[in-house]
């Protein structure tokens, strides 16, 4: 299969500008993105080198409710208002056509390869190319594929020219892990780590981890089943040690 990085996580929320507004008071840059005009969504995001967070919310909610093919907005349209929950991550291929075949040929259930697109801010026009998983398993929901256009390297200097990434005002902060609270972690990781040739990295107790590059997805004892935090390493005294509430899920600064 081809190698797959992490790319951003989605959390859901009903007010684009709360998290943004809370973001920066602590020092991290984030800004309204735009609007999925054929889904009936809209972003904020905020950049940590490539890997970014996505606070998705609806704005308008009768043609997120006739989306189809994705179960990001299907999600979406039946946890809000009530819960703005840590949604999931994405993971980034520059072959989903490879991908989709090795999930398929694992017995999962895909949406098709949909084309996504989006104005930004500035009102430039964002694609890609994305393909969802259907399911669950033992309650925690897959990841989706991306694929931009364009290598990594071209993407980075791109967004960082046009000023989308960089240097956070409270300091140096990447973001090291994503947190998965799961009622069977050994068997969550094995899974996931058989999906996306994902390596085991470490164990501890009754929490696994994998390694995705240079970051890890960590799965730890826990009833929800639900991705719920996100890990941060900060040399940042002011963030150091704090942890960022932002309805249901949690931004952890170490």
């Amino acid at each position: 299969m081809a190698e797959l990085k992490w790319d951003h996580l989605v959390h859901y929320v009903n007010v684009l500008d709360q998290p943004v507004e809370q973001f920066r008071e602590h020092g991290l840059i984030a800004f309204r993105g735009g609007s999925h005009t054929s889904w009936g969504t809209y972003n904020s995001l905020s950049y940590f080198g490539l890997t970014y967070i996505e606070f998705l919310g609806i704005e308008n909610l009768e043609l997120a409710k006739a989306t189809e093919h994705n179960v990001v907005v299907r999600d979406a349209v039946n946890v809000l208002p009530e819960h703005e929950v840590l949604s999931r991550v994405v993971l980034r291929t520059d072959d989903i056509e490879a991908v989709e075949a090795s999930l398929k040929a694992a017995g999962l259930a895909l949406s098709p390869i949909i084309d996504g697109k989006r104005l930004d801010n500035e009102g430039r026009l964002i694609e890609w190319r994305m393909m969802t998983i259907d399911g669950d398993f033992q309650g925690l929901v897959y990841p989706f594929i991306i694929q931009w256009s364009g290598t990594d390297l071209e993407r980075l200097q791109r967004l960082t020219e046009s000023g989308v990434i960089q240097p956070h005002p409270a300091g140096n902060t990447d973001m090291v892990s994503a947190v998965f609270r799961v009622s069977d972690p050994a068997a969550a990781a094995k899974h996931w780590g058989e999906l996306f040739g994902l390596s085991l990295a470490e164990s501890e107790g009754s929490s696994y981890s994998l390694q995705i590059g240079e970051q890890s997805f960590d799965f730890v004892q826990g009833d929800e089943n639900q991705f719920k935090q996100v890990v941060f390493e900060t040399d940042s005294a002011e963030l150091k040690g704090k942890t960022l509430q932002i309805g249901e899920g949690e931004y952890v600064f170490n």
